[in-house]
């Protein structure tokens, strides 16, 4: 009865012995293992035995993490103070490194990702941060990437989502808005002007030397005017018009006369 009751207790501490020295790791896992305290190897993925009490694994994730970046708050280079919060894309590419350099690689590249979201975007102006967002995305990704490089992690996009301005501000940037749009309006107009000047200097040239064109002109003026049956236009002839037509009827009067 003992032997038999000795024999179910062996049993089961060589059935909890085994448990404890199997591990199984799927595709996107890897397992850091220590031996008395000391690395010895990444594991996995698959089946992995470990000796009980001597060696221990530390379970690390290879898939890509989403890590949303809370609202910062900027100033920027030219003093506006602005909220900002964007998400990070990163995974780990070294697990042993994730293990070993830093305690808890998640809050640390969270807590690198906020300072480093403040210091870069505080360098640039106002008009660089809504309208140059992919550029500093780039900034932001590389600086990150280069600081966690020895963690064993890899930063492989940043985006910014939100840019929150005060009220007063929205206002002061619409009404620079509104004097920009007006100043082109102006600039346009100004050019339109200048052009018409040019082109009109132009025709009254080629006028000028061709009289004939001009009396033509005119007439093709009047004959416009008189379409509109329901004004009444004083139109001055100038003589270079009136003149010739004076001249014949002078010939004829002076034709009967003479006889």
């Amino acid at each position: 009865m003992a032997g038999s009751l000795m024999f179910v207790m062996l049993l089961v501490v060589l059935a909890l012995a085994l448990a404890a020295s199997v591990r199984v790791l799927r595709e996107y896992e890897r397992g850091v293992v220590f031996t008395l305290g000391r690395f010895q190897a990444v594991r996995g993925p698959g089946l992995v035995l470990l000796v009980p009490a001597l060696q221990q694994m530390v379970r690390t994730s290879l898939r890509l993490i989403v890590m949303d970046i809370p609202k910062q708050d900027v100033i920027t280079r030219d003093n506006v103070s602005v909220k900002v919060n964007a998400v990070l894309y990163f995974r780990v590419v070294d697990p042993e490194h994730a293990v070993i350099r830093v305690e808890n690689f998640l809050m640390a590249t969270s807590q690198l990702a906020q300072t480093t979201l403040r210091a870069a975007l505080g360098k640039h102006d106002l008009d660089a941060l809504l309208s140059e967002r992919d550029r500093l995305n780039l900034d932001v990704q590389k600086i990150l990437d280069a600081q966690t490089d020895s963690w064993g992690i890899k930063v492989t996009n940043v985006e910014i989502k939100d840019v929150d301005i005060d009220m007063t501000m929205v206002r002061a940037i619409a009404r620079q808005a509104e004097a920009e749009r007006e100043r082109r309006a102006k600039v346009i107009h100004a050019e339109g002007e200048l052009q018409a000047a040019g082109k009109l200097s132009e025709a009254a040239e080629i006028l000028g030397r061709h009289p004939q064109a001009l009396q033509l002109r005119y007439l093709e003026t009047l004959t416009v005017i008189a379409a509109d049956k329901n004004s009444t236009i004083v139109f001055p002839l100038p003589l270079d018009i009136i003149g010739p037509l004076l001249e014949v009827a002078r010939g004829r009067i002076a034709a009967p006369a003479a006889g």
